[in-house]
């Protein structure tokens, strides 16, 4: 009877930053309003990576068309600018655990 019984697993904010990259208080309130974001557009599996100023968006698989609809890709972009990120990706393998590993 839980209301958040399919609600995906979150990991925390700091796994979406490279080894030996400072986290700071402002870099996760990017990443997680990036991500509150994506999720607000009814994507359901996001993770947003942080390469220095570069966004890189992973979503599951089978979400990956919904960010090439022109008005969705702009808004995006904007969203992410906005935010502070210059430039912004999408990883066309899509979300996967561990992705900052490699």
């Amino acid at each position: 009877g839980l209301e958040t019984w399919n609600k995906p697993a979150l990991a925390c904010l700091a796994s979406r930053i490279p080894y030996g990259t400072a986290i700071t208080p402002d870099l996760l309130r990017r990443i997680d309003a990036c991500e509150a974001f994506l999720g607000r557009l009814g994507l359901r599996v996001v993770r947003v990576r942080c390469h220095g100023d570069t966004a890189r968006i992973e979503v599951g698989p089978d979400e990956i068309g919904a960010l090439l609809d022109e008005k969705t890709r702009i808004a995006v972009v904007r969203f992410f600018q906005e935010t502070g990120f210059r430039r912004v990706t999408l990883d066309l393998q899509g979300y996967r655990m561990g992705s900052m590993n490699p």
